[in-house]
């Protein structure tokens, strides 16, 4: 667990074996390694895990937003359990040393404007996995949409889209 930020809750519904991924990580004290370059795979984890980490804490829905979001896709489905490890074992380790929020930045100039579409609805799904979004989740969606260079409509329509997805059937009108 010593690869999460600082203060990060962890509950036990986790989607990688995080235990595994501790061995790249410096102990505290030790000056870490610089991030690792952004290519869109690892950008897109990065966006990811940025968004199910901002607040500090991992909730289970938040952990489980993070594996539906990684295991169908390409090319994350094709990676093995081994490689899936140490990807997000790096990418954890650059959360670490950047935060969430610079790390979202650094992501959206390494990709593409359908990527950057795809990584800002996977983000927002996974803020409103655990709840309606909070005034910060939403200011954080606001700079990544910001930085992904995105219409305000095609935002609104992603909210609107996972308000749907995530209503409740006891709610009603």
């Amino acid at each position: 667990m010593a690869l999460l930020p600082p203060g990060l809750t962890v509950y036990p519904i986790l989607c990688f074996p995080l235990g595994a991924m501790a061995s790249t990580l410096p102990p505290t004290g030790v000056p870490a390694t610089p991030p690792s370059p952004m290519d869109p795979t690892r950008a897109f984890i990065a966006v990811a895990l940025a968004a199910v980490s901002w607040d500090g804490v991992l909730t289970p829905a938040g952990s489980r937003a993070l594996r539906h979001a990684l295991d169908y896709r390409p090319p994350f489905s094709k990676l093995s359990d081994t490689e899936m490890v140490q990807l997000m074992d790096s990418v954890l380790a650059d959360l670490r040393a950047q935060g969430p929020q610079h790390l979202m930045l650094e992501a959206a100039t390494a990709l593409s404007p359908r990527q950057c579409h795809t990584a800002y609805a996977v983000a927002t799904e996974i803020m409103r996995s655990d709840g309606p979004l909070e005034p910060d989740e939403r200011n954080i969606l606001s700079s990544l949409a910001y930085a992904f260079k995105l219409e305000e409509l095609e935002t609104s329509i992603v909210q609107t889209a996972m308000d749907v997805l995530h209503a409740s059937l006891l709610e009603e009108d």
